[in-house]
């Protein structure tokens, strides 16, 4: 089996909360493709995105699919970006090595977790992920929420328990009390102190109407340095927390030891690390709880089942991040099947609008707050017709 060309795909855009898809599908001489994206869909990056699949694409062409070893060393390597780690090379690697993947699994008809070594387990419990857009809302802004009141909170946190969620996360700080983003807070050592009393009034709302036995999870996005790190987490440790999200940048690793040491809070990040260098002093500096490595940034499947059986030597749990087209949540789910060390799996908000579940063919949705795995050869999800139509695609043969 040879490769013999790459399409490069770019969905449409959702108008609602601006994510952008990019997806790479690999042809074969053998009428088998696959499919694999490039995770960077919120934010800056799709466009850089796709043009650098289009870059990596003539390097593969001719080559074995099954080869996936091999090209990803390719690619790493001659790119002459990838040994630098950044998140746009890493997206096209990661979506190129996902597609050879799915090609595998399509070719043998066994789905991935076969070929990553077979199921540890039936079922993967999961989370519903950033409330504080709301729960159960068909769009959502990410620059603007419905309300920043505590009752929405609450409400949007009852929301996911009555579709039978036991684990929640939302960012507390996001958003002002009229809803309007706040982008970040402070690099100065100090939350004010309106700030504080908002994040708790909100907080407290959600604990108090969901009751002890669901699950919290603070989503910080990086919005705060250590210091204000800490003076969040301490006032929030009261809430029975599950575990506490990108408290700092990711970039320094020092400052999860440093925020580690003033709680006994749980500490999570990794949707912005790329590779295993990238992971490799979050493992071994014993401060983190959870590693979030996204599959289609963080080198693809190749790489993050490499970033987990690293995790694994050091006890961490691992929750992929899963933040773009339905593509990302089926591999997902294959991977967190297959590895002994999974913690939970992020069910974002997107993943349920009714405009990302039209840009596949299967809807992945968890039944009383648990996904089954998909039974499917490959990875078990392609791009439906109607968005094939839609979408921007060039081919590079």
């Amino acid at each position: 089996m040879k490769i013999t060309k790459v399409d490069v795909i770019a969905l449409e855009k959702d108008m609602n909360c601006g994510n952008r898809p990019i997806i790479c599908r690999i042809h074969t001489d053998e009428n088998v493709c696959g499919y694999g994206e490039a995770a960077v869909a919120i934010g800056c990056g799709a466009n850089a995105a796709y043009e650098f699949i289009k870059d990596l694409a003539p390097l593969i062409i001719g080559m074995d699919p099954f080869d996936n070893e091999v090209i990803w060393e390719k690619l790493f390597k001659l790119s002459f970006w990838g040994q630098g780690n950044g998140a746009i090379v890493m997206s096209a690697i990661s979506a190129i090595d996902t597609a050879l993947w799915d090609i595998k699994g399509k070719a043998l008809n066994l789905p991935l977790y076969k070929l990553l070594g077979g199921k540890q387990r039936e079922n993967l419990r999961c989370y519903a992920s950033q409330l504080q857009f709301g729960w159960g809302c068909e769009t959502f802004n990410p620059a603007k929420a419905p309300s920043g009141k505590p009752e929405f909170y609450k409400q949007a946190a009852l929301n996911a328990v009555e579709d039978g969620y036991n684990a929640i996360k939302a960012n507390f700080i996001r958003f002002d009390e009229d809803g309007n983003i706040l982008p970040y807070l402070s690099t100065t050592a100090h939350l004010s102190k309106k700030t504080m009393k908002l994040a708790e009034e909100r907080l407290y709302a959600v604990r108090e109407a969901i009751g002890s036995d669901i699950d919290i999870i603070i989503e910080n996005h990086a919005m705060t340095d250590s210091s204000t790190g800490i003076q969040f987490i301490k006032m929030a440790e009261k809430y029975d927390i599950m575990f506490y999200e990108e408290p700092c940048t990711p970039l320094n690793t020092t400052l999860f030891k440093k925020i580690s040491e003033k709680t006994d809070v749980p500490l999570a990040t990794g949707e912005r690390t790329y590779s295993r260098w990238g992971f490799r002093e979050l493992i071994e500096n014993n401060t983190l709880t959870v590693i979030q490595p996204d599959i289609g940034n963080c080198g693809g499947i190749t790489e993050a089942k490499k970033i987990a059986d690293m995790a694994h030597i050091y006890d961490i749990g691992v929750q992929s991040h899963v933040c773009s087209s339905p593509i990302g949540v089926a591999v997902s789910l294959h991977l967190e099947a297959a590895i002994p060390n999974f913690y939970i799996h992020e069910h974002h908000l997107t993943n349920t609008t009714p405009f990302n579940i039209s840009q596949c063919k299967y809807n992945y949705q968890p039944v009383n707050g648990y996904f089954e795995i998909p039974e499917l050869p490959g990875i078990g999800q392609e791009i439906s017709d109607d968005a094939l139509k839609k979408a921007r695609i060039e081919t590079i043969n």
